[in-house]
């Protein structure tokens, strides 16, 4: 493993769930952030490892060519994780712009500092780029079809899919053009601590504590494979420690699950957990809405590749991650309040 790791948008959500997880298991590993601190890259994320001499934050966006070859020299990095990533469909589909400067024109100008980097050491063997990035991608599935797997053809059907595909390509070309040692993962859908709260499980949480109405896309019918965060991060992890550059994985958590299902148990949940709700039950708040432009109908992983090559498997079964996740969200109002919009 790495003597000093870069991480790209680590104040977000999985970003700084990774790195909590890299202090605590890798003692000597120094770790650099780089985050623009956007809307969903939130400081409070990673507040408490700010105080160590071996965590350094740094303000700054990817697309700065001449910052992110600054930290790469200045910190010796031999590993760079690229987390940084606009990631949000709803807001890739009513402004675009931003998903293709950071997902793909950001990408691109990590690769070309990190391979300028890497060439100027004299190409060392165990320097890693890591891209991760999403099972979007692969674009959708009818309820019969198999589970994407690593050749599963591209065909993003969003501006944010699309935005991720053209990076992912671009790191694959990389290590096929220059040797570059790159390393892809596509997650399934996250869930788990510090969530920003407009992605599906954190906004109904609120939205029941708040009496709001839960939105709920077209017929809810929709299916995502669900990944708890710190299951994606061990994967993570186990790829950085035993993969072979060049090479790509897919991470899920075996859970697939229909959206309409989610929120009836996060209702349900809500209703046990909290006393006095402001209206309950709870699923009397859920309202469907008219569905989104382009809305792919199910996703879902096959991780046979991981497990046989790597031995991952995850580790949370969707009922206790989610009560898990619930409960955090319940005891850390003072993370979540904050962030709370009229939207």
């Amino acid at each position: 493993m790495a003597d000093t790791v870069l991480v790209t948008g680590a104040a977000g959500f999985i970003g700084s769930n990774f790195v909590r997880l890299l202090y605590k298991n890798k003692k000597s590993i120094q770790i650099v952030v780089l985050d623009a601190l956007t809307y969903a890259g939130n400081r409070a994320n990673i507040a408490d490892l700010e105080d160590s001499d071996r965590f350094t934050l740094v303000e700054g966006d990817i697309c700065d060519a001449q910052l992110v070859a600054k930290l790469l020299r200045d910190y010796a990095a031999d590993t760079l994780i690229h987390f940084a990533a606009e990631s949000h469909v709803d807001r890739s589909i009513s402004g675009p712009a931003a998903f293709v400067q950071t997902n793909v024109v950001g990408t691109f100008t990590l690769l070309e500092a990190f391979r300028n980097h890497w060439e100027a050491k004299g190409k060392p063997e165990h320097f890693r780029f890591l891209h991760v990035s999403t099972d979007e991608v692969f674009g959708s599935l009818d309820p019969g079809d198999p589970a994407f797997s690593e050749t599963t053809p591209y065909a993003p059907n969003s501006p944010y899919s699309a935005s991720k595909a053209g990076s992912d390509h671009l790191v694959r070309a990389y290590f096929h053009t220059y040797g570059l040692p790159t390393l892809i993962t596509n997650c399934s859908n996250n869930y788990g601590p510090y969530q920003f709260p407009e992605k599906l499980i954190p906004l109904m949480c609120l939205n029941i504590l708040l009496g709001k109405p839960l939105p709920v896309y077209g017929d809810g019918q929709n299916i995502r494979d669900w990944l708890h965060v710190e299951d994606h991060c061990s994967a993570i992890a186990t790829i950085l420690q035993k993969a072979v550059p060049g090479d790509t994985y897919n991470i899920g958590g075996n859970n697939q699950v229909k959206n309409i299902d989610i929120v009836e148990q996060l209702c349900d949940l809500m209703d046990e957990l909290v006393e006095a709700l402001p209206v309950s039950p709870a699923r009397q708040l859920i309202t469907f809405i008219p569905d989104r432009p382009g809305h792919d109908r199910r996703y879902a992983m096959d991780i046979t590749k991981i497990q046989r090559e790597l031995g991952w498997q995850p580790n949370y079964d969707f009922a206790t991650g989610l009560r898990q996740t619930v409960q955090w969200y319940l005891a850390h109002r003072d993370w979540w309040q904050p962030l709370l919009s009229k939207e």
